[in-house]
């Protein structure tokens, strides 16, 4: 039996498409030391191990810590129950005397079950990592980063090609082609990433039968639904949906494994009965269990609170808190990445206080400089009223946590614009309906909410977490607050 017939086995017998990405990036450690490396794999195996259908380590936050962590990658590797496959995310490709050391070094000396191979070198250098039947190897085929068009969207020139072929025009289309070709063990694979819904189906259409790794579902903005939608085979099978950042950074990653595992049954089923045109996403679910656990860890409020815009709110978030809960500060952060990807800008402007963490997360996530105006400008030093580096007529986005009607965001706005910044997007994680959307409007700005706080009540709600007479007098807040 070829690796994918093994692949399929455990899938029935698990119920389950989900892989646990071990991608022990270095701020979701204790330390930066091995054995927390350790320690971070662990947790999520032993949270786990039940509910997946294999497991993906990527070998670069494992050689980040030279010998130690390639002992450590070893460890998990062995520790790693054996009925479960283990995918490792190396990305090898290299002529074929090369290639037959490396697929020796993960095959035999490291024992994985399967790794991801770069195509550009062609069969050669592929076939040493096939000619196990039981070992398996994915193939990139159209990845999930952004740059991938560069390379793998271009189109080949049919006049440079024979005919009779009938080969794509694409790359991506040309390796998903060659891949059901060389699939002669029935141990070869395809790597799409779910943020590439369109070669996602186009790919399903040219490889049937093939097995495709889907990574980018969560933080990296790819949707559940729409992935499965168009990757799943007709039998339900033939999809493997890694997620890696939503569980690791999760207070209870079994809990989020078992509800994500749960979506995925549902959209099998739905396929299977050739149903499969709607459900609740990826990225809903995360921001329900991110409501959730707002609340939980008393950000949320309630009560009698005065606000800075002098309403009396029965609500109050107090956001601040989130520099106290690092998974849940990294969580949020990765909520505002999805509405930042569509927007145009050079760098991250914090309102403080409550969004500098916020913002200092998400520039940590994803490598964007930020700025701050400052709430009074020293009068020593430097003097600066916007800290952090920036040249005049560069770009911003404002972030804080919350906005209300919109007042603390004016006072921000004031000075970066005074200072020669541009601004015309403002992101919150809540929007408290207080009519600052309609202020910020009506001065130019676009005002983008991850949260409405009508949102937020019908999640906890929902849910049970709040009581009706709590959300009655919310509701009747706003609305009186909208009249006014």
């Amino acid at each position: 039996m070829g690796f994918f017939t093994l692949l399929e086995e455990r899938a029935r017998q698990v119920d389950s498409l989900l892989c646990v990405g071990l991608d022990p990036h270095f701020e979701d450690l204790s330390s930066r030391e091995p054995a927390a490396v350790l320690e971070f794999c662990r947790r999520l195996i032993n949270a786990t191990q039940d509910l997946v259908l294999a497991y993906k380590p990527n070998i670069a936050f494992f050689e980040v810590f030279g010998k130690a962590g390639a002992a450590v990658l070893e460890t998990v590797v062995n520790e790693i129950p054996q009925d479960i496959p283990v995918i490792l995310d190396a990305k090898r490709g290299d002529i074929s005397s090369s290639a037959k050391a490396y697929s020796y070094a993960v095959f035999n000396k490291l024992g994985v079950d399967a790794v991801t191979i770069n195509p550009y070198l062609g069969y050669d250098a592929l076939e040493p990592f096939l000619v196990d039947e039981k070992k398996g190897v994915f193939l990139l085929c159209k990845t999930s980063n952004p740059g991938s068009a560069d390379i793998q969207e271009v189109n080949i020139l049919r006049e440079s090609m024979d005919p009779a072929q009938n080969l794509p025009g694409t790359v991506f289309e040309l390796i998903a082609s060659r891949a059901v070709e060389w699939n002669r063990k029935d141990n070869l694979g395809l790597v799409v990433g779910a943020t590439q819904i369109d070669a996602l189906s186009r790919v399903r259409k040219l490889a049937p039968e093939l097995w495709i790794l889907s990574p980018g579902v969560g933080p990296q903005g790819g949707d559940l639904a729409a992935a499965l939608r168009e990757g799943l085979r007709p039998d339900g099978l033939g999809l493997i949906i890694p997620v890696s950042r939503s569980l690791a950074r999760a207070n209870d990653p079994r809990k989020v494994a078992e509800e994500i595992r749960k979506q995925i049954n549902h959209f099998r089923e739905k396929k299977e009965s050739g149903n499969l045109s709607s459900g609740i996403s990826f990225r809903e679910q995360e921001l329900k269990n991110l409501a959730k656990d707002l609340l939980n860890s008393g950000c949320v409020e309630f009560g009698q609170f005065k606000l800075k815009s002098g309403l009396t709110s029965p609500i109050y978030f107090d956001l601040r808190r989130l520099v106290s809960f690092p998974g849940l500060l990294s969580r949020v952060a990765d909520s505002y990445l999805e509405i930042l990807a569509e927007l145009k800008f050079d760098r991250l402007a914090a309102v403080p206080y409550a969004g500098l963490p916020i913002a200092t997360a998400i520039g940590l996530r994803a490598g964007i400089p930020v700025v701050y105006p400052r709430k009074e400008i020293k009068s020593y030093g430097m003097k600066a009223e916007i800290e952090g580096c920036y040249s005049t007529g560069e770009r911003v986005v404002l972030i804080d946590d919350l906005v209300t009607t919109g007042g603390s965001k004016f006072e921000a706005l004031a000075k970066l614009i005074e200072a020669g910044l541009q601004v015309e997007d403002v992101v919150v994680l809540i929007d408290r309906q207080s009519g600052a959307a309609e202020e910020l409007s009506r001065s130019g700005y676009r005002l983008h909410g991850i949260f409405s706080l009508a949102n937020l009540l019908e999640i906890w709600s929902d849910s049970g977490l709040v009581s009706p007479g709590q959300i009655s007098a919310v509701k009747k807040f706003v609305a009186e607050a909208g009249e006014n």
